[in-house]
């Protein structure tokens, strides 16, 4: 998605009325206080360290980026930067910065700025996230001033779809700390119960009519973690927005509320499940070999039915997977990739291949061990559980026998990641809208390419081959190409089964009636994405 513009961008300047064209005009009223819930504690305000998902929302609505990428279109659109284009390769992106900008404490905005804020994620102290997403690569990423209004920001080598990434980027003042540059600044914080922000007296934006953005005055983040305390307040009209519904709570508020409750469709996230094929774990040798042959983890996919996980657990608010990138990524997802069809009679053909047999109900490797191995899952979750007790049966029809060991997260995360003490694992995953995103998966080196996580080097011929498609990817401009790399990665997981993909998760949202212009869409934050448009109806109260 994000290189989609690279191919033909060597500069673009929209207008800010183009900017928020169709969006918002002189009928929305302004004011009001917009109110919903985070589920946890944010851990950290600093904008440069934000990995959880509360932190996130808070860095969204107060910070302010270079570009931004539209949630609704998954396209890149000028933000601070009017325009930007790709330059030394792709290691560097010179962007021309919008004037007359102001920070909300009323300093004024320039390229010294975003030097600054460079040379702050580049500090070894801060230990940045963001930094490591812009470098990758050894070395540090440069930001060269050209002017007021020019700057260009260089990394150590280059990188495919680069000007995407500085949507994850927040400018901060190299004068004002706390200091911001997007719609809201933080008002009140209490620990534990909820963070008010009010509205940037000073933000860019204005709608087509001319009128300063947001048009709300603030917003209040109530920190809650019951969720069932979370549909009693949206129920009584004192918040207008519900994230991340589960199909049960979904269903009652669709019962309670009506048209409120939105299905967005398919999302980025994915439940799969994925064998241990880490050659020194301390699972039998019979074991693994059975985990390490492809006929095997291919007889496993086929008998499960995914269209049952889809019905059954998610009553209708999933669909079966067909790979690692979801059809909601617009611009990656290989579309020639289909989910595989249930039949347990396919499962026993390809056993049969692999040498295995089916006796008495019971399915026996060639050295006559029954085949019986544990999954394990995260304790609490009713979602995956259920997952879980499907495969069970499923699995029971052709003669395969699965325990279901369900244990607090750290307990897990221990396993998969040190101990490799596991035979297979159920789990979500969210992949990153771009490739380069997700290299933390699919190399062989990676921590988290999690079948076999830091191989010295590729053990299998399929592994080394997406090594070198994911260098391929990385390292040309040429979208077309891009894509081929990604597409035939996605061929190879889907052919190898390393993760056997079985649902993709539908987004499930509540948006109160009383709420203007919203537009809720699949990516992070969905319900809140185009917050400087959002308008309270004057014509209900709470």
């Amino acid at each position: 998605m994000r290189m989609r513009w690279l191919a033909t961008l060597a500069a673009v300047v929209v207008s800010v009325a183009a900017l928020n064209a169709g969006k918002a005009g002189a009928d929305l009223p302004r004011g009001g206080e917009l109110r919903f819930a985070i589920h946890a504690e944010p851990k950290t305000l600093d904008p440069h360290l934000v990995e959880d998902e509360a932190s996130e929302a808070v860095q969204y609505l107060t910070a302010g980026v270079l570009v931004r990428q539209n949630r609704l279109t998954q396209e890149l659109e000028p933000a601070l930067a009017t325009s930007w284009k790709v330059v030394d390769g792709g290691r560097g992106v010179e962007f021309r910065l919008r004037t007359g900008v102001r920070f909300s404490d009323g300093t004024p905005f320039s390229a010294a700025d975003v030097a600054y804020t460079i040379r702050r994620i580049n500090d070894p102290v801060l230990h940045s996230p963001i930094a490591e997403t812009l470098r990758s690569g050894k070395g540090d990423i440069t930001a060269e001033v050209r002017s007021p209004s020019v700057v260009i920001v260089r990394g150590p080598q280059p990188v495919a779809g680069l000007p995407g990434l500085f949507d994850q980027l927040p400018i901060v003042s190299a004068k004002s700390p706390k200091a911001v540059l997007g719609p809201f600044e933080i008002a009140e914080y209490k620990a534990g119960s909820y963070l008010v922000l009010r509205r940037n007296p000073n933000y860019w934006k204005r709608d087509v009519s001319g009128r300063p953005l947001p048009y709300l005055d603030s917003v209040r983040l109530d920190i809650l973690t019951n969720i069932d305390m979370e549909l009693m307040r949206f129920r009584r009209g004192e918040s207008e927005l519900v994230q991340g519904l589960d199909a049960e709570n979904f269903a009652r508020l669709s019962t309670a509320m009506g048209g409120a409750a939105r299905d967005l469709g398919p999302g980025l996230d994915a439940e799969l499940v994925w064998f241990n094929q880490v050659a020194t774990s301390p699972l039998p040798a019979y074991k693994k070999e059975w985990f390490r042959n492809v006929e095997f983890r291919r007889a496993v996919s086929a008998a499960i039915n995914r269209s049952d996980i889809c019905r059954l657990v998610f009553r209708g608010h999933a669909s079966p997977a067909a790979g690692p990138v979801s059809p909601a990524n617009r611009m990656w997802a290989n579309t020639r990739l289909k989910a595989p069809e249930y039949s347990a009679e396919r499962a026993l053909a390809l056993l049969s291949k692999a040498g295995f047999q089916r006796r008495d109900g019971t399915l026996y490797d060639r050295g006559g061990h029954a085949i019986e191995f544990s999954v394990i899952t995260n304790a609490g979750s009713k979602t995956r559980e259920r997952i879980a007790a499907l495969m069970q049966q499923d699995l029971a029809k052709i003669g395969i026998r699965l325990n279901v060991v369900p244990m607090d997260f750290p307990s897990l995360i221990e396993r998969i990641t040190r101990t490799f003490n596991y035979e297979a694992c159920l789990l979500g995953q969210n992949m990153d809208l771009d490739p380069n995103g997700n290299m933390n998966v699919w190399r062989s080196s990676a921590p988290m390419h999690a079948w076999n996580p830091n191989q010295k080097k590729p053990e299998t011929q399929w592994e080394a081959e997406i090594d070198r498609l994911l260098d391929v990817q990385a390292s040309t401009m040429d979208q077309a190409k891009r894509k081929a790399a990604y597409d035939r990665v996605q061929e190879i997981v889907a052919a190898e089964q390393p993760f056997t993909y079985l649902v993709y998760k539908s987004v499930l949202a509540a948006i109160s009636p009383r709420l203007l212009n919203a537009k809720p869409a699949i990516l992070r934050p969905q319900t809140f994405w185009n917050i400087d448009v959002l308008a309270l109806s004057t014509s209900a109260s709470r």
